[in-house]
């Protein structure tokens, strides 16, 4: 198979596939036949292909995928005007916590927001798929570690945390972290929308 009908095996299975690929999912499209390597650089093609073009070839946490670009989303919006349900900046302040500090358990929050966080606040988070508890911590009652997941960086369209906008303004007092972070406009304003740019960290594999 020559190169051209490789990026077109490639594309069209992008194109159709309902969650991100990873490279070795794509090999198994040419029977193992081509390298990883091989692979990763027909992807680095196809990135340029469609470089000027409403919709963008992407590597997430899960893999790769085909969403569109974030300018076209104000077009995309009209033809579905029903808003998704929004959260509240206390729910996104919570996730932003999760995501910068993680593991943390719900007295962690806590004692940074200064309030108390429900479990229904929790569980919003944990059903929406961004938050999964990771194990617990060796402390009376044993609290539950909660970590962002892969689907936090999907919908943010981030390949890994160290992707997540920077909070200059912290320092190890807790204090510190909860004022910088109603600031992080970047991160809570993406969230607010439902994150997800359209329709597309690694690992190894991608």
């Amino acid at each position: 198979m020559n190169t051209q009908d490789a990026k077109r095996v490639l594309e069209t299975a992008l194109i159709c596939a309902q969650q991100p690929m990873t490279v070795r999912e794509m090999r198994v499209l040419f029977d193992d036949e081509l390298a990883a390597d091989t692979v990763r650089g027909l992807l680095d093609e196809l990135l340029r292909d469609w470089r000027d073009r409403g919709v963008e070839l992407v590597c997430v946490a899960s893999g790769w995928r085909f969403q569109s670009r974030p300018a076209m989303r104000v077009y995309l919006d009209r033809l579905h005007p029903e808003k998704p349900p929004k959260y509240t900046r206390a729910t996104l302040e919570t996730l932003a916590i999760i995501a910068y500090r993680q593991p943390v358990t719900r007295g962690d929050i806590e004692e940074i927001r200064g309030v108390t966080v429900s479990s229904q606040m929790i569980k919003q988070l944990e059903d929406r798929g961004w938050v999964d508890t990771i194990g617990y911590r060796d402390a009376p009652g044993r609290p539950a570690l909660l970590a962002t997941t892969r689907q936090f960086l999907d919908d943010l369209g981030l390949r890994s945390l160290d992707q997540l906008p920077t909070l200059d303004a912290v320092l190890p007092d807790p204090q510190n972290l909860a004022a910088a972070l109603p600031q992080q406009t970047s991160l809570l304003d993406a969230l607010e929308a439902d994150a997800a740019p359209g329709d597309v960290t690694p690992s190894e594999e991608a």
